[in-house]
């Protein structure tokens, strides 16, 4: 299991408490310690009326809500990114196990931002946007199928509203939500995170040159 405070792996084992059946069956409060970072992480679950462990028995079960920490376990927005981009990519993680729906208003308007503001395409509707970018290769092959992706499982066609109107809270396609933050996640690695490391790595090499007394990279 990924620890959703600190995201480091750990083996799952858990202690759970039955809390009292009602008329939908039985409620479970499910809980465990990070052994990294020492945080609880509690599940409310609920599922068929009975004694039983839900985690051993999770056919049974029907309903599995993360109520502590409150959010999913996506990676947290790397320290470059600005916060005109990160604050939508932040709130887009946290509302998506309670909505996918604003999950995915929030990251169709989060990535309209990126391609206008660092791929510059010209501003129009989301799909034509995406459209430009593939046109101008603006993107490697990896990132321009999962970009292009975006339309087609969110099924643009046929709900041209999501283009439109990115910010609007509409139905969603399945995985619709979390393949919009994959593709933001691997935005903020392109123009954010992967240039600064080569910076970083490119400062270290020259310093070395420098110190041999030999002339910088270009």
């Amino acid at each position: 299991m990924k620890c959703p405070h600190c995201l480091q792996n750990f083996h799952y084992t858990h202690s759970y408490r039955k809390l009292r059946d009602d008329k939908e069956g039985s409620w479970f409060a499910v809980y465990t310690l990070c052994p990294d970072c020492q945080k609880l992480i509690i599940n409310l679950m609920q599922g068929s009326e009975g004694d039983y462990d839900p985690v051993i028995n999770p056919n049974l079960v029907s309903r599995n809500i993360m109520v502590w920490p409150k959010g999913s376990s996506r990676p947290p927005c790397p320290l470059g990114v600005p916060p005109e981009f990160a604050e939508d990519y932040t709130e887009a993680c946290l509302v998506l196990p309670d909505s996918p729906k604003a999950s995915a208003a929030l990251s169709r308007r989060c990535l309209q931002h990126i391609l206008r503001e660092k791929a510059g395409v010209k501003p129009s509707n989301l799909a034509d946007e995406i459209q430009e970018a593939l046109d101008r290769n603006l993107f490697p092959s990896y990132i321009a199928e999962i970009v292009d992706a975006v339309r087609n499982v969110g099924n643009f066609a046929a709900h041209p509203t999501k283009s439109k109107q990115t910010g609007e809270i509409i139905d969603v396609e399945p995985g619709e939500a979390e393949l919009n933050l994959d593709v933001i996640e691997a935005l903020f690695d392109f123009y954010f995170v992967n240039p600064a490391m080569i910076a970083k790595k490119k400062a270290a090499i020259n310093q070395k040159l420098q110190d041999a007394g030999k002339p910088p990279m270009k």
